[in-house]
């Protein structure tokens, strides 16, 4: 009991019986996360960004293994005691994801049986009009399959694969994957991101969220969504403790259709598609890229970015998934692919030899060395 002033008056009895202590042992793998804090700091610098996030998860049981901000900051360094600093950005911010929502919606697609991997729209004239507004592609594509949209990153023909869905089915979707809630962390702070109610959505809405626009997500949770189509439509908790067995998670996708989308996205790390610089020695990726203008007071700045990527590998068999996120790179390039890729693969790849994950594509010899093999 304490008076109005906080002072205890009295002690009646303890709320909750006293227990033994246990150990407290957390899920970041100190070699990843130096690797992570390298090479993000790294790009961060070279590309003049005012910062980053890169969240690494290992998808068998959804712990999280690395989770890097740019710029950091010392707890014991006084002198760094700047208020704008002291927060995890890659749970506390924000941001709109660009183009690596488009997997969530083709998920829905797949998930309605309208459409699959042998699926093909028609994405002439090069431009879709809703409403007012015109989404417009860098050329028209013409007849082509999904994974062709997805490596070539296609906003109109997401729009016409999105309004062409129920918008229910799409809501649920999102929602199964963890977008616009809390990504089961615990984490002090941590923000739902936005996912505005389904009975506010228009058919403009719709359009906008297909290539990542009017819809907010963290870091986490776009590494714990790419984590659940990585464990093949198992959403895991997300943990930040050191786990003895994988939890059972729920299933959001079949396994057949993640197996599905996980193909589609390899053809985004392809010469032809958005993100060759994702590509690992020896190991096949899957992913996407997302580069998004920046909104400030009520409009978008067009010279101002958010560069995105996130994927999971090895694609044969997912074992680790990640998402990197460059904020407002001001040197000169802005694209996903250009900026955040390359922090993905020299993340990821080292990470997946340190767990001793074996290879599941053949690495290719230098020009000088298969010569010399033939001699």
């Amino acid at each position: 009991i304490q008076d109005r002033y906080g002072r205890i008056v009295q002690d009646i009895e303890s709320i909750r019986a006293a227990r033994p202590g246990r150990d407290l042992v957390l899920s970041i793998d100190l070699r990843i996360q130096y690797l992570a804090y390298r090479a993000l700091k790294e790009q961060v610098t070279e590309q003049k960004a005012s910062s980053g996030a890169i969240v690494v998860i290992d998808i068998a049981t959804g712990e999280v293994l690395a989770m890097v901000d740019q710029p950091a900051f010392n707890p014991n360094d006084r002198d760094q005691m700047q208020q704008w600093r002291y927060r995890n950005r890659a749970v506390t911010d924000v941001y709109e994801p660009g183009s690596s929502m488009k997997p969530f919606f083709v998920a829905a697609g797949l998930i309605s049986g309208r459409y699959d991997d042998r699926s093909v729209i028609d994405t002439s004239p090069g431009f879709i009009k809703v409403g007012a507004h015109v989404f417009t592609d860098e050329q028209d594509l013409g007849s082509v399959d999904i994974a062709t949209i997805l490596s070539n990153s296609s906003n109109g023909c997401m729009a016409h694969l999105a309004l062409s869905l129920p918008r229910k089915l799409i809501w649920t979707t999102l929602r199964g994957f963890g977008f616009g809630q809390l990504a089961t962390s615990g984490y002090p702070g941590e923000s739902a991101g936005l996912l505005a109610p389904l009975h506010t959505w228009r058919p403009i809405d719709i359009a906008t969220m297909s290539h990542g626009y009017g819809i907010s997500v963290t870091t986490l949770q776009l590494a714990h969504a790419y984590a659940t189509v990585g464990a093949l439509g198992i959403s895991r908790p997300i943990s930040f403790l050191r786990i003895d067995a994988p939890p059972a998670g729920r299933r959001v996708m079949a396994a057949g259709l993640c197996r599905e989308l996980i193909v589609m996205m390899r053809h985004v790390i392809s010469l032809e598609g958005t993100a060759p610089l994702a590509a690992i020695p020896g190991y096949s990726v899957s992913g996407k890229t997302g580069t998004a203008w920046k909104a400030d007071d009520g409009s978008y700045e067009q010279h101002h970015y958010v560069s995105v990527f996130a994927g999971v590998a090895p694609a044969s068999a997912p074992r680790l998934a990640a998402a990197v996120m460059i904020n407002d790179p001001q040197n000169g390039i802005h694209m996903g692919g250009d900026v955040s890729a390359p922090v993905f693969a020299k993340v990821v790849g080292p990470a997946l030899r340190l767990m001793a994950v074996a290879p599941d594509e053949p690495v290719e010899q230098p020009a000088e060395l298969r010569t010399a093999s033939l001699q």
